[in-house]
Order: C-alpha cells, then sequence, then structure tokens
C-alpha cells in the first residue's frame, strides 16, 4: 500500500478536487458548522465536539469498512483500495511544488506573485510581508508541514492503516478549519486539542529525523541541535516548534512570525535561497523517514 500511495504522490500529485477526501471533509465540517449554536459557549464545545466524532469517525471508519469489505472478495484488490485511499492523506510533492513556486517568485523579482505563492502555505496577512519575510513564512511550512503532511500521517498509516492515515487528516482538517482563535474559539477547542495530542510523537519525531538528514544536505548538525532544545518551546503551538527551530539552526537562519514567535535568533532572517536549502533538507530527511517506514512495517509483518 505504501510504495503505491508514495508513487500516486510523487508522479500524479493530488487528486482532482471532486475526488478528494480532504475537500469532502471540509463540505462535511461546513454543513455541520452552519448549525452551530450562536450564544452559548458550553453549548458551542459539545457541538464541537460532535463535530469532531461525526467527521473523524465518518472518513476513519469508513475507510476501514471500504478496505476490508473489497479484502473478503479480493486481497490484492484491497491493497490498490487501501493505497489509493492513503495517498491523500500525505502530500510530499504538493509541498515541495508549492515551496518552489514562492522561491521561483522571489528569485523572478515577482514579490506579489510570491505573496500569492506563500498565502497557500501559511494562514497571516501576507499583504505585509516583504521578500525576507515572505521567504521566511516559506521556510517555517516547509518545516511545519513537513509534520503534517508528512510524517503524522505516514507513522499513523504505520500504526493503523490507510484509516488510522485517514483519521489523522481529517482531525487536521478540522484544527485547520475551526481550530485556532476567533470566530471558532469554543467550537474549535477540542479539535485543536486533539490535533495536537495527534501530532505529539510525530512532531517529534520528524525534529529528529530532520536532524538526522542535516549532515546529508550540507546542513549544521550542531547548530540544529543546539537551536532546537533552545527555542522549540517558542510558538503556541506545543509541536511546531520542533521542527521549525530544528531547520533554522540547520540552516543558519532566523524565522519568525511578527507578533508570535522568533526561532534562531542571532541568526539573518531567510533569504530566497534558504527555501531551496530547506527542500533539500526536506527531500533527504523524507527520504529518511519513509525508509525508516518500510522497515516498521517489514517488523510488524513478521511479529
Amino acid at each position: 500500500m505504501l510504495a503505491g500511495a508514495l508513487l500516486l504522490d510523487l508522479l500524479a500529485g493530488e487528486y482532482p478536487s471532486r475526488w478528494h477526501p480532504v475537500v469532502w471533509m471540509g463540505v462535511l465540517t461546513d454543513r455541520l458548522i452552519d448549525f452551530a449554536p450562536k450564544d452559548s459557549q458550553g453549548e458551542q464545545f459539545v457541538y464541537g465536539v460532535l463535530v469532531v466524532g461525526v467527521v473523524v469517525g465518518v472518513f476513519t471508519f469508513g475507510t476501514w469498512f471500504i478496505v476490508d469489505i473489497i479484502r473478503q472478495y479480493n486481497p490484492g484488490f484491497a491493497v490498490v483500495a487501501g493505497a489509493l485511499l492513503l495517498k491523500p492523506t500525505f502530500s510530499i510533492r504538493g509541498l515541495w511544488r508549492a515551496a518552489r513556486g514562492v522561491q521561483g517568485a522571489l528569485a523572478a523579482g515577482e514579490i506579489e506573485e510570491a505573496r500569492v505563492a506563500v498565502s497557500h502555505l501559511v494562514s497571516r496577512d501576507v499583504a505585509v510581508l516583504g521578500q525576507r519575510q515572505i521567504a521566511s513564512a516559506a521556510v517555517e511550512s516547509v518545516a511545519e508541514n513537513f509534520t503534517d503532511s508528512v510524517v503524522a500521517p505516514l507513522l499513523w498509516f504505520v500504526a493503523f492503516g490507510p484509516a488510522g492515515a485517514m483519521g489523522y487528516r481529517a482531525a487536521n482538517t478540522l484544527d485547520a478549519m475551526i481550530g485556532y482563535h476567533g470566530r471558532f474559539e469554543f467550537l474549535g477547542k477540542f479539535a485543536a486539542r486533539l490535533d495536537d495530542v495527534l501530532n505529539l510523537i510525530p512532531a517529534r519525531i520528524a525534529a529528529l529525523v530532520l536532524l538526522l538528514a542535516t549532515p546529508l544536505s550540507g546542513a549544521n548538525l550542531r547548530m540544529a541541535w543546539l537551536t532546537l532544545w533552545r527555542d522549540h518551546a517558542h510558538t503556541a503551538s506545543p509541536n511546531a516548534g520542533w521542527t521549525m527551530s530544528a531547520l533554522a539552526g540547520a540552516l543558519g537562519v532566523r524565522l519568525e512570525k511578527s507578533g508570535h514567535y522568533t526561532l534562531g535568533s542571532g541568526f539573518a532572517i531567510a533569504a530566497g535561497s534558504d527555501i531551496g536549502r530547506s527542500l533539500r533538507l526536506y527531500w533527504n530527511a523524507t527520504s529518511i523517514l519513509v525508509a525508516l517506514c518500510f522497515v516498521l512495517l517489514a517488523v510488524l509483518h513478521a511479529g
């Protein structure tokens, strides 16, 4: 399953929107939010728990049911179905292409194009970002999404199969949609905390894998470790700072979101060329992770 899903990702990229489970998750979530309580914060929280249960449950058990039914009739087809369902839970090529788009726009001096490109990677006001801030945002996104879009879904697949990966993707999508301060403050609290819990181990494994990939990428392992140790708790998220601080130290750059955090203080803020360096490290780290997943699967199969 994993090999097939990886080939699909690298050769074909993302599914069309009409066939993408993440889009379906968004549609279902929007429909459920339409009926959310408007006044009581307590009722909003309880309804938010219900929304998480419905969306995660539908996609987790739906994936398990499909693969299990097909396996009963044809185990070979079940492997194919599992690969097709696993693919949309992670995005190796998509993250690579998105960050390269920002890098290319900056290299061409197309600042507005770079702002548009980076807006697909981060949730901040890109209109006020200069060249260096755009580059920093892109590098931050490579680091953070290495956990969310690569490490976590693949590890949840290793642990619980395609249903585990799909369940993680549903929870992560809910966090992105409603798990933030503001309009969905109480409605999304449970979604945000669930995402934190589900990423607790993957984020730390992702940071470790980045450290392992640092020497292979011509980056600074010592500074990666020191910066990780010093700055990993500087973000509001208990998980995001691990990979971002490791990458900042490895590249010797400062990553900052104005008013929120600074990682790698003492270094110059990231430049456009650092996006390419971050992607080299990202690719090597992904290769190590994939090899680790195959080893784990072999051990589990043998057991």
